[in-house]
């Protein structure tokens, strides 16, 4: 079976044989009698996520790091029965990454006809990132606020689109490519506010859109950018407003620095949404809404797709605005 395979931690995946490469015990091509309950998936897609990335190389909080494994979380294919499916986490160490890979059955799902195989493995992560933070995490309800910090990205594009399916009144969307704000705008930002921008400009953009009502934000930077929105939050909304602030990513930096005060003075509901913090089986939930909502949403997500042989390759390129698609 041909697979990317992790040799060494923090290194780009190599593409060849799975039985040629040793410490997996009685692990060889997946097997074909299965235990109850799971599928033997062919694959069809997987992609280059940044959690796929992160846990590869045992930096994301939730990596359990083995030697010698084929990474991949997700990805689309097809099952026994020949019914195109989504799946999630599948049974070590058979990774997405690879021509077959065994998964839990309750860890699949049917995908819509009219939708492309390489968009679903793209949309699924970034789309349920977003969706459940806003649906599980911050309870939003239609005609509500919401703000994205950091949405020139693939997965800030695509939270722009689900906040405004799931009914936003208005979008705020920041990020430090101008570049792409007219394409934001077109996804459905309402307003754009540039990260570039001096401290003091930037903290009085933050608390001019509060002042007028910022029900949600939804932070994929962390950093600088977030420690000042936390402040201006909590100078500018109204007097016992609540505005819930979910933290889903950290590129913009790990930590900031945050007075006791902000927190004390302000309604400020501060609270993360990933895996930990929300039950799989809700996450599951998030990302099976947005497979069936995804057609008729018209839900916008760009890809690189890319041969599997080219994993080494594909592993370097960091696009922060596509999302790199391998196919077996």
């Amino acid at each position: 079976m041909k697979a990317a395979i992790i040799v060494e931690a923090g290194q780009p995946p190599v593409y060849g044989d799975f039985d040629d490469f040793g410490n997996f015990g009685d692990f060889q091509e997946p097997p074909s009698a299965l235990a109850p309950g799971k599928s033997l998936i062919r694959v069809k897609a997987s992609s280059i996520s940044h959690v796929t990335r992160s846990r590869a190389s045992g930096q994301h909080y939730s990596a359990d790091m083995t030697s010698d494994f084929i990474p991949g979380i997700d990805g689309t294919g097809v099952d026994e029965n020949n019914q195109r499916v989504y799946f999630l986490l599948p049974d070590k160490p058979y990774g997405a990454m690879a021509e077959w890979c065994i998964v839990d059955k309750t860890h699949c799902v049917a995908l819509p006809d009219s939708l492309d195989d390489a968009v679903a493995a793209a949309l699924a992560i970034p789309g349920m990132s977003s969706w459940a933070a806003l649906m599980e995490r911050a309870g939003m309800q239609a005609g509500e606020t919401v703000l994205i910090n950091g949405a020139t990205g693939a997965s800030g594009r695509l939270a722009i689109q689900i906040a405004k399916h799931l009914g936003a009144k208005k979008v705020i969307a920041t990020g430090r490519n101008t570049a792409v704000f007219d394409d934001l705008q077109l996804l459905g930002a309402d307003v754009t506010i540039n990260l570039n921008q001096d401290k003091d400009a930037l903290e009085q953009a933050f608390k001019q859109e509060f002042q007028q009502g910022i029900d949600i934000v939804l932070d994929y930077l962390w950093g600088p950018s977030a420690e000042l929105l936390l402040i201006a939050a909590a100078k500018a909304s109204p007097d016992g407003l609540p505005v819930r602030f979910v933290q889903i990513g950290s590129v913009g930096g790990a930590d900031i620095n945050l007075p006791g005060a902000v927190l004390r003075s302000s309604a400020l509901q501060l609270m993360g949404s990933g895996i930990g913090s929300v039950p799989f089986p809700k996450l599951f939930k998030a990302i099976k809404s947005v497979l069936s909502a995804a057609p008729l949403a018209g839900f916008k997500i760009a890809i690189t797709p890319m041969p599997l042989a080219d994993v080494s390759q594909a592993w370097r390129i960091d696009r922060a605005d596509s999302r790199i698609v391998l196919l077996p």
